[in-house]
């Protein structure tokens, strides 16, 4: 599986008071960068949600902050996937300033279940998102 990347810009929205990232801002980067990885591969998350009947839900996260980013900072955002079963999707994750091949500022594996719309209860991928495991 090959490595995506998506490209952030730091606004201060994003910061404390000193111009830095707070820290669970990342995770709200992470998250884009997986949307974002998904509507690269055809989908979105409201046609799963509609077609399909599933959406997406973290179930586990590990982080680690490395450097901070700052205010006006352009960020990008890797995300490289794999399955785990046939309901839970692995997410390599890095936030790097600039380049993709830039400073590494956090790095992180994030677990993602497929639930049903309805109820929440674990659901196999859609046989077309999973081809893209392949």
């Amino acid at each position: 599986m090959s490595e995506f990347v998506w490209q952030a810009r730091v606004y201060w929205e994003d910061t404390d008071a000193g111009g830095v990232v707070y820290y669970a801002n990342y995770l709200r980067f992470l998250e884009r960068a997986r949307s974002e990885w998904l509507r690269a591969k055809g989908w979105s998350q409201a046609q799963l949600q509609a077609e399909a009947g599933v959406v997406f839900t973290v179930v586990s996260l590990q982080a680690n902050y490395r450097r901070a980013a700052r205010l006006d900072d352009l960020l990008s955002i890797s995300c490289e996937a794999r399955t785990d079963g046939g309901a839970s999707v692995w997410f390599g994750q890095t936030v790097r300033r600039g380049a993709p091949d830039g400073e590494l500022l956090l790095d992180a594996e994030v677990r993602v279940a497929c639930v049903s719309v309805d109820g929440f209860k674990p659901r196999r991928l859609p046989p077309e998102l999973l081809k893209e495991f392949a």
